[in-house]
């Protein structure tokens, strides 16, 4: 195989045309490299040496549009940091001037008054757009977890997404993320934390301090998923991934029993106790807050 094909790949992120190819090599020997493997399909026309991500393919898209090809929804989310969803697919926008074809894994939106920016030289939807048109896809709990993540990030505000939900009035589910803005909160840690922080709003439960840090007698300094400080209530979510590891295990063990005590209740739930058992979740909860106000 030619030595130029190295360069060539280098100077194009990793990708070539079959016509770029071909004229390096010949049509026998690029022939000979994709059935052997050494050259893989990305798109359509498009080769690259290795298994291709979703940079490569971005790159691929950008050789056959000859300009490089703006992101949005998923896609864009998870350039910023907050896909709460692990989107597979490539979320793209048609650009100005150019036609590209829905395809296996890609999808073409139309752009629909998006704002733009540049993140590391790609066109991509304004962050705080971004987290909005993709909540508005989401069901309500999923969709706060988008606007938890996208807090976090630190790539927009409460302010931006607000304008944003009004630059995108009347659309689809934009009510319901709308209403959701004034309950995003940056301490969220997790989706699963955001899904159980709109399960106790739902249920009427007073708002818990998020991530709040209590001192123990030993100097130990822990920090509790939910909590009512006045009422000495603590919930705490826990994760399968997290409990099957016996060193977390542990951890827990000594944190738990280091709150008692110190007097707090704490309340464990997990994914089932949110999601299939919500009623009995937020019952416990106010139980336990109105025991300890009495």
């Amino acid at each position: 195989m030619s030595s130029q094909l190295p360069e060539l790949f280098a100077v194009q992120g990793g990708v070539a045309s079959a016509g770029q190819l071909i004229s390096l090599i010949g049509r026998a020997a690029f022939d000979t490299a994709v059935a052997r493997g050494s050259l893989g399909p990305v798109w359509t026309g498009i080769y690259s040496l290795t298994e291709p991500d979703a940079e490569i393919r971005l790159r691929g898209l950008d050789l056959r549009a000859g300009t490089a090809v703006p992101i949005c929804l998923g896609t864009a989310a998870a350039a910023y940091g907050f896909d709460t969803e692990a989107t597979g697919d490539l979320h793209v926008l048609t650009p100005d001037g150019h036609q590209l074809r829905r395809g296996d894994g890609l999808v073409i939106h139309r752009r629909e008054g998006a704002p733009l920016t540049v993140l590391d030289g790609r066109p991509i939807t304004e962050a705080s757009w971004t987290a909005i048109e993709v909540a508005r896809s989401l069901r309500r709990p999923r969709a706060l977890a988008t606007l938890d993540a996208a807090l976090r990030t630190g790539t927009c505000d409460s302010a931006r997404l607000s304008r944003a939900a009004r630059a995108q009035k009347g659309r689809r589910g934009i009510v319901t993320v709308r209403d959701l803005i004034p309950l995003a909160s940056p301490l969220a840690e997790s989706p699963m934390e955001s899904e159980s922080r709109l399960r106790m709003h739902d249920g009427g439960l007073p708002a818990p301090v998020l991530q709040y840090e209590i001192v123990d007698r030993y100097g130990r300094l822990w920090r509790v998923d939910f909590a009512w400080p006045d009422r000495w209530v603590i919930v705490e979510y826990d994760s399968l991934q997290w409990h099957s590891d016996p060193a977390a295990l542990e951890h827990d063990r000594i944190k738990r029993a280091a709150l008692e005590d110190l007097g707090y209740t704490v309340i464990s739930i997990n994914a089932d106790d949110v999601r299939q058992r919500p009623f009995e979740m937020v019952h416990t909860i106010r139980m336990k807050l109105a025991a300890e106000a009495a």
